[in-house]
């Protein structure tokens, strides 16, 4: 195009847009990174305030809506009476200014108070560190929360049982979610579907199915094919985990867990192992997906305390909240039936 007899190409332009929109987002992004640092210091000060020299704060309630007449007044309803209760709780609940400073690059206000509303500790501060690494938005995090996604973890109820995690960063359970959370795929609690149909309607909401999976995941392929020597075979579902640096081969199951099930998991892993994997590749881990679980499987099939093979229930709806507490208590059950025992004895 011309202005004033100068020439301007369509590609100076759009480099000048693209500098100008990726300042932007960086501008929004230190922007927030600000805003949640200066909330935390007014909860810091107010915390501070009720202390007056002694080791703990007492809830002042004077104090709060005293400050915020005053506030409110200069700057606005972001100082009201609500808010500065919630800076307090921010303070309080993450006390620690160098794990906040690590983590609050990709959050925003939304994103703190959300996570604000987790009452174990453990499950707060992980939160706060995994919606910042893998960059969820507010959306993404209050589904999370909402479907207890922490307390899902493999790694989770490991920890319950004392079992000690692995050295290594290649970390199968911490990725692995028992019960998983499908709702995204539109069945009813009383539908009726085949494998085929729940294996397109995982492909069709992919990437909502990855952000359950959970980080580092890419999807490789559909009914995989994979011939020997004597057969054909077809994997339902194959992604690569970059972070655990592995291939997870998952396999869609109508039906309640089956040994035979199991079976042809172990082969398809061992196979998969053998002709597929790379030689920089971690061991394949293979996943069933069933309708149910069974904890006499989970003990006396090749299941039993093998880290490479796993079973985990999906639910195709949004469980109530106590639905959801029963189910992961069970699954923790089934968990130990799989891998406590040997540990325990």
């Amino acid at each position: 195009m011309k202005e004033n007899n100068i020439i301007i190409s369509d590609s100076l332009v759009a480099d000048v847009r693209n500098i100008i929109e990726e300042g932007r987002k960086r501008a929004f992004s230190v922007a927030g990174q600000v805003a949640i640092l200066t909330y935390w210091n007014v909860g810091r000060r107010i915390v501070e305030e009720e202390q007056q020299g002694n080791a703990r704060a007492d809830y002042g309630k004077g104090l709060i809506p005293a400050l915020a007449d005053r506030l409110t007044a200069e700057y606005g309803t972001g100082y009201g009476r609500r808010n500065l209760a919630y800076y307090r709780k921010f303070y309080l609940e993450f006390n620690d200014l160098n794990i906040l400073h690590t983590h609050v690059q990709n959050l925003n206000w939304s994103h703190i108070r959300r996570i604000l509303s987790v009452s174990n500790p453990e499950a707060r501060e992980w939160y706060l560190k995994t919606a910042a690494d893998d960059m969820w938005s507010v959306k993404t995090l209050d589904r999370n929360i909402s479907t207890q996604y922490y307390e899902r973890r493999l790694a989770a109820q490991r920890e319950d049982i004392a079992m000690p995690a692995p050295q290594s960063g290649s970390d199968p359970m911490e990725y692995i979610k028992n019960p998983m959370v499908a709702e995204f795929m539109g069945f009813h609690r009383d539908n009726n579907y085949s494998e085929s149909q729940l294996e397109q309607a995982l492909v069709d909401n992919l990437e909502k199915f990855i952000l359950e999976l959970g980080r580092g995941f890419a999807f490789v392929e559909r009914q995989q094919h994979v011939v020997t020597d004597t057969a054909d075979f077809y994997i339902d579902l194959v992604f690569y985990n970059f972070k655990m640096k592995r291939f997870v081969i998952f396999e869609l199951k109508t039906h309640k867990l089956t040994h035979q099930d199991i079976g042809q998991l172990d082969m398809y892993v061992r196979m998969y192992d053998d002709l597929v994997k790379g030689t920089d590749d971690a061991p394949t881990v293979g996943v069933l997906l069933c309708t149910d679980t069974d904890s006499t499987i989970a003990r006396y099939s090749v299941l039993h305390d093998n880290e490479q093979l796993y079973a985990a229930k999906y639910m195709t709806y949004m469980p109530t909240e106590d639905e959801l507490r029963n189910e992961i208590e069970q699954q923790k059950r089934f968990f130990l039936e799989q891998h406590g025992t040997n540990n325990q004895e």
